[in-house]
């Protein structure tokens, strides 16, 4: 029968779980090491760590010492099931003193001949992210003391899981958005334009986009979008909702059409998602601007020898939470040689300590019918300046030759 750990073997086992060393390993890594030394250091025969998906509602097993079998079987545990589908669903420590199939649902605990676990919720600023668990083939007691030691080793590895899963979403979220984003603005006879993009500087990627695209006749379809929320979600949504427009685009002239269109189908397939949108569709003479806006912010026009101004157009319903179907609106734009379009997002006139209004109105002062990426850095500088951005700030500015005869 194995003893009960002394305290020096727990205070060896805080030693080992601080080692600075262990902050360079990547993930893999760090749970095998841990899961080690805490099956040396307490004196067990088995240690497990098993993983929360990202629905909530399944537990997989994703290291083990001891009991290698699970991960190389890929052991599913439901929440509520089992015993360390029970660990997840109290969110407290079981101790379970018989191992068999009216205790566990894993046959290979009890196969393994194991006679006593004790497992604990890993949780991350009290956000369940597994289950860490113990075994012995002898019989035995856990103290109190064993209990408390091991919450303090799930705790530690529920934020390095945390962590590792923060840096992997955000890094597939900024190669997603980057591989969405146009890399270079298409080259229109008659039409120039200018981007800028700039994450937000606290949460990284969200799901702020714009796109610029030729259509069937001539015409150019030009969006800008935001969806909300932040990281992989949003951009995996806000990849959907671009590629679905184009989509809808190429088979309606109308951009209120194609809005309605776009509704239906987040409603229908993207339950709780939403986005403000504006679509414009530029006709094959460059003399229009056709343009609908679902809850997103105005365009900005400037025409030679005019300051820039909001353009007064119908703001209908954000893409999303609307009633399947609401009806909704474009209306016709005139763009003289020399005009300039701004389309942007929200990050980019909001600011906690002032009124909407102030921002749009530095906004529009900013905005001249000059060359695009001109008008571009003006309005970056005048908006931002060397304050890092506090949301996602998307801009597209889009300006018709003026040597263009009407």
């Amino acid at each position: 029968m194995a003893e009960n750990p002394s305290s020096e073997e727990h205070l060896l086992l805080l030693e080992a779980i601080s080692d600075a060393a262990l902050g360079h390993m990547d993930l893999d890594k760090l749970l095998h090491t841990i899961l080690e030394r805490v099956r040396t250091l307490l004196s067990v025969d088995t240690a497990t760590v098993l993983l929360l998906d990202h629905e909530g509602d399944r537990l997989t097993a994703t290291a083990a010492a001891g009991l290698e079998e699970e991960v190389v079987q890929g052991v599913i545990v439901p929440v509520g099931s089992g015993f360390a589908g029970r660990v997840a669903a109290m969110r407290k420590p079981v101790v379970l003193p018989r191992v068999d199939q009216t205790t566990v649902v894993n046959p290979l605990l009890w196969e393994r001949g194991l006679h006593v676990l004790l497992g604990v919720p890993m949780l991350a600023r009290d956000e369940l992210v597994g289950v860490l668990h113990i075994g012995s083939v002898a019989h035995r007691e856990f103290t109190a003391a064993d209990v408390r030691l091991l919450q303090i080793v799930a705790d530690r590895l529920a934020l390095a899981v945390r962590m590792d899963r923060l840096a992997a979403e955000r890094g597939a979220a900024e190669a997603l958005q980057r591989s969405l984003l146009p890399s270079r603005l298409p080259a229109i006879g008659g039409l120039e334009f200018a981007s800028r993009y700039v994450p937000d500087s606290h949460t990284g990627v969200g799901g702020d986009w714009y796109d610029v695209f030729p259509l069937p006749g001539g015409r150019l379809g030009i969006v800008i979008g935001d969806v909300t929320g932040r990281g992989l979600g949003a951009a995996v949504i806000m990849g959907r909702l671009r590629s679905a427009l184009r989509a809808y685009a190429l088979d309606h002239g109308d951009p209120a059409e194609v809005l309605r269109r776009l509704d239906y189908k987040v409603c229908h397939f993207e339950t709780g998602a939403m986005a403000t949108v504006s679509y414009a569709v530029v006709d094959e003479s460059q003399r229009h601007l056709t343009v609908s806006l679902a809850g997103h912010l105005p365009p900005v026009l400037a025409v030679p020898g005019e300051a820039g101004r909001l353009l007064d157009l119908p703001v209908d319903l954000p893409i999303g939470p609307a009633e399947t179907g609401a009806a909704r609106r474009a209306t016709r734009v005139d763009l003289p040689p020399g005009a300039l379009v701004a389309f942007y997002t929200d990050g980019l006139v909001e600011r906690r300590d002032a009124i909407i209004d102030e921002g749009l109105g530095r906004l529009a002062a900013a905005i001249t019918a000059d060359p695009a990426e001109r008008v571009c850095a003006r309005v970056m500088a005048t908006m931002l300046g060397a304050n890092p951005a506090g949301d996602d700030v998307a801009l597209l500015v889009a300006r018709r030759s003026p040597s263009t005869v009407d």
